[in-house]
């Protein structure tokens, strides 16, 4: 029997509906200000007169959510829209909370998936780089299988798994142990590309090489890596989950790299030239919300978004109930979900 295993517990499959899975609930993204030129050093709190120019660049204040009570009210909101399950993908270096993510989904009856591993090389804790492939395998294998801190609570997926481009050696290590990690539990294992168009294949190549199980590998952030049918065909081709994760982030400006971003119905677009391929059963989407600027407290869209709007356009633009089903509640089960 297939198991989401949550920050509560395992919980069967079957039993788990619309379900987002990448997301994040509680994290701190902030070493971006260091990192990304292009983010703002104010660290003041937002307003409807600096809003716009925070969420387009980002700032001290946008990039850490930390709020437990914030969190929760979020998640209630995207419960009552119909909300079932997200995946937190907050891996280790972003500031993960455990004990804060169980609190929020006792107190709002969504399940959450918690992360494991190690994001980009910038975010790596302190002497990391001296960790031996199979000492980092077992950082992963034991935060899903043995749990986390003294309440041992239990990772649910790996990754996100954070690549720049080109693949920084540290990186590629962490991504080879964690497609070891990958082997010893089942687990899927939730891929962060580098922001190149060759990335995605670049990460599926290591995996592979390293013995990873290529269709239980999710590979994020298509939006912003992969811009035509035939590239995404050739990604679908070794195997993997096609994730469009940025949903309701619609601005043509993308501040960490020259790219042109697609709005909300290019990606639909996208999605249903997929599915007429033959490949609806290997799309996930979400949102990433991971900025204050994309809550619902602070003017964003909120976890909801892809119930409340995005749903809706998927049907004007001629998808079928069980298509939308498909991505949003069959494939994450068979995703996400652990053979027990």
């Amino acid at each position: 029997m297939a198991l989401f295993r949550t920050v509560c517990g395992d919980v069967p499959s079957h039993q788990i509906g619309h379900t987002q899975t990448h997301e994040h609930v509680l994290c701190n993204l902030a070493g971006t200000t260091v990192q990304q030129g292009s983010a703002l050093a104010d660290a003041g709190e937002i307003r409807l007169d600096n809003y716009y120019e925070t969420r387009r660049h980002h700032s001290t204040f946008d990039l850490v959510m930390d709020d437990v009570e914030d969190a929760v009210a979020e998640l209630a909101e995207y419960a009552a829209q119909g909300g079932h399950a997200v995946v937190d993908a907050t891996p280790i270096g972003l500031a993960r909370n455990p004990g804060g993510l169980r609190e929020v989904s006792e107190r709002t009856g969504v399940h959450i998936v918690m992360g494991s591993g190690y994001y980009h090389h910038d975010y790596h804790p302190p002497g990391l780089e001296r960790r031996t492939r199979q000492e980092l395998a077992e950082k992963i294998r034991s935060d899903i299988v043995e749990g986390v801190g003294e309440e041992r609570i239990r990772s649910g997926v790996i990754g996100e798994i954070g690549l720049g481009w080109p693949v920084h050696p540290v990186e590629r290590t962490v991504l080879e142990a964690a497609a070891d990690a990958q082997r010893a539990t089942g687990a899927a294992l939730l891929v962060h590309p580098g922001r190149d168009t060759a990335a995605p294949m670049e990460a599926m190549r290591i995996i592979r090489e390293a013995g990873g199980d290529t269709i239980r590998v999710i590979m994020s952030h298509l939006d912003r890596t992969l811009f035509d049918l035939d590239s995404m065909l050739r990604l679908a081709d070794t195997g993997c989950y096609l994730e469009f994760d940025l949903f309701g982030q619609e601005s043509s400006y993308y501040p960490l790299a020259d790219i042109d971003m697609p709005n909300d119905a290019t990606r639909v677009d996208y999605l249903t030239a997929l599915i007429a391929r033959g490949y609806g059963r290997r799309l996930l989407v979400a949102q990433d919300i991971c900025m204050k600027t994309h809550l619902r407290k602070y003017g964003g869209e909120g976890y909801g978004h892809l119930l409340r709007n995005v749903v809706p356009l998927m049907r004007r633009k001629g998808m079928s109930d069980d298509e939308i089903a498909d991505m949003t509640v069959h494939n994450p089960r068979a995703a996400v979900g652990i053979e027990a």
